[in-house]
């Protein structure tokens, strides 16, 4: 990942700030505020501001619940039973805000999360640099021939240096007959002095999805935790999954009292249907259960073998 000038000096500028606040503060978040934390090639994620912490949670719990939640002895203790509960509102009252840069067809990805508020980089009003995402070799993958939206086994050898030649040499040819058709060129000259060159809104369109934008991301705490749960999930796409992931890391130096409970009865947990906890409760006793009595489909039979490691899985 590579800042430009002009990046470096706003990150040392927003650092050098000095603040004084009554409001409360994240001891662990703040020694990373700002910092750019490189993801995949060119992009990077960056905690801009952020409102609330723990105690927050648990203050806005209190006032909904009341004296009797003074039953409640530590602030640990009540945020594990909102988690456990699924509570909702009180993880409301946190919200943060990236700076995220990222590949375009991962932001497509990311936009149908639609609980942030959002501000883009504008390629109507800004050039967009020249920086495109090439993934690394180890994440060349043929599509699976059983999910649809998933990648199967490795591209290797000879096949894999072409994909690679491919992307590179497709998302240069089209950034380079971008910027001929703009009115800027890389000495900052006119195409004509007479004439402009195509407007930057219709230009862009000429783009590959694999160049990087950048965007504002604000959220609260509960929606985060939703878009975690799913994004740094194995099975979500590998980049965005690796934001996800560096975003993760943010909530536990924000809220790690949350991002334990999180961890325990989100992440780790594992749900299962009426009719899976009975196949459960059947097994727990010694009693033989077969999948087609179990009144499951193959594939919810097979997902609930795998949480609990058992070996009944149907090929």
């Amino acid at each position: 990942m590579k800042l430009t000038f002009e990046q470096k000096k706003e990150i040392l500028d927003q650092q050098s700030q000095k603040n004084t606040t009554k409001r409360v503060t994240s001891v662990e978040l703040e020694k990373i505020l700002y910092d750019a934390i490189p993801v995949l090639d060119h992009g990077f994620v960056r905690v801009i501001d952020y409102m609330g912490d723990d105690t927050s949670i648990v203050q806005s719990a209190r006032v909904s619940y009341g004296k009797g939640t003074k039953k409640v002895s530590t602030d640990e203790g009540l945020i594990k039973y909102l988690m456990r509960h699924w509570h909702s509102t009180p993880f409301e009252m946190c919200e943060i805000k990236y700076h995220v840069k990222l590949p375009i067809f991962i932001a497509r990805q990311w936009i149908r999360h639609r609980t942030a508020n959002v501000n883009e980089y504008s390629a109507r009003y800004s050039i967009l640099d020249k920086e495109f995402y090439i993934p690394a070799k180890d994440q060349l993958s043929a599509q699976s021939t059983s999910n649809r939206q998933g990648r199967g086994d490795l591209i290797t050898g000879e096949q894999a240096d072409e994909v690679l030649k491919i992307l590179k040499d497709d998302a240069t040819r089209t950034y380079d007959n971008y910027e001929k058709m703009l009115n800027e060129r890389f000495d900052g000259s006119t195409i004509d002095q007479d004439k402009s060159g195509l407007a930057r809104e219709l230009a862009r369109m000429n783009l590959t999805l694999n160049s990087y934008t950048q965007w504002y991301w604000k959220t609260d705490l509960l929606n985060l935790l939703n878009f975690l749960f799913l994004r740094a999930d194995s099975h979500a796409q590998y980049e965005i999954r690796v934001y996800a992931e560096a975003m993760l890391d943010t909530v536990k130096k924000w809220v790690p009292i949350t991002h334990a409970a999180f961890l325990d009865y989100r992440v780790g947990a594992v749900h299962v249907s009426a009719k899976g906890k009975k196949v459960i409760q059947q097994m727990a006793k010694g009693e033989s259960v077969s999948h087609e009595k179990s009144g499951l489909s193959k594939r919810e039979w097979n997902e609930l073998m795998v949480s609990f490691d058992f070996k009944e899985k149907i090929v």
